[in-house]
């Protein structure tokens, strides 16, 4: 005669319940949706890191610097010049209004979700809604210069020397540099600029009636534009001839 024998109750295999094997699933998923959070928080926060101390983007709302930036072109520029380096003569600035310089502005009201996203869209450099408060030139004088229009063949010239222009700007073949006549000398702190397309530009020249007398103080450059980013077929970096004021002397 045999008898069965029965294992312990401590030994037979348990059934875990339906929650216990999803736990891990569960857990897979939650740490991914973190890590996917932190990546994209890094993200913006590196973005927002470089809008704000080395490069920003800008869009060109008028024509005043054809050919070499036409409407809608978007720019980026090199925010580190100001803080580390020096301008020079010929380079293309983005810079705020020094002061009646841009007509008030009377954009229309837009929705509460879309000044939303604008707003987190401009942290990382994909909008530029500032764009219109902000005015691109070229810098012709630096503090110091003398600089005068026209000589007897249309020419700009620059602490006496006449300087050739004809590479960027924006003339029909014969007209002078400038169809005003002007003679200043850029006081310390700020530069004289003038827009490429010279006949359509709303620039120093044009403002010296204003308090600034047509002087931009450097405080107010945001920086230096130094490449096209859109669109793709304009793609490339700006061109500052700065070969054109190679002979101008120090003020």
């Amino acid at each position: 005669m045999t008898t069965e024998q029965t294992a312990p109750e401590a030994s037979l295999p348990t059934r875990r319940s339906e929650a216990e094997r999803n736990a891990p699933r569960r857990r897979g998923w939650v740490t991914f949706l973190r890590d996917v959070v932190v990546i994209i928080l890094v993200a913006v926060l590196v973005s927002f890191l470089v809008k704000t101390f080395v490069v920003r983007s800008f869009y060109i709302p008028s024509g005043s610097m054809m050919n070499t930036l036409m409407i809608d072109d978007r720019i980026f520029v090199d925010e580190l010049t100001p803080r580390f380096g020096e301008y020079e003569r010929g380079d293309i600035v983005v810079f705020r209004d020094p002061g009646g310089w841009l007509p008030p502005s009377q954009q229309p009201a837009r929705p509460p979700v879309l000044e939303a996203i604008d707003w987190v869209l401009s942290l990382v450099g994909l909008t530029a809604p500032d764009s219109d408060d902000h005015l691109v030139k070229r810098i012709i004088g630096l503090p110091g210069d003398h600089v005068v229009c026209c000589n007897a063949i249309g020419q700009i010239t620059v602490n006496g020397v006449p300087i050739d222009e004809t590479a960027y700007t924006n003339l029909p073949d014969g007209s002078p540099a400038s169809a005003d006549a002007f003679d200043v000398t850029v006081p310390e702190g700020s530069l004289w600029v003038l827009g490429d397309n010279r006949n359509k530009s709303k620039d120093s020249r044009y403002n010296q009636d204003q308090p600034g007398k047509g002087f931009v103080p450097i405080d107010n450059v945001v920086g230096r534009a130094f490449i096209i980013t859109w669109p793709f077929d304009r793609f490339g970096l700006l061109d500052f001839h700065h070969e054109v004021f190679s002979g101008v002397p120090a003020p």
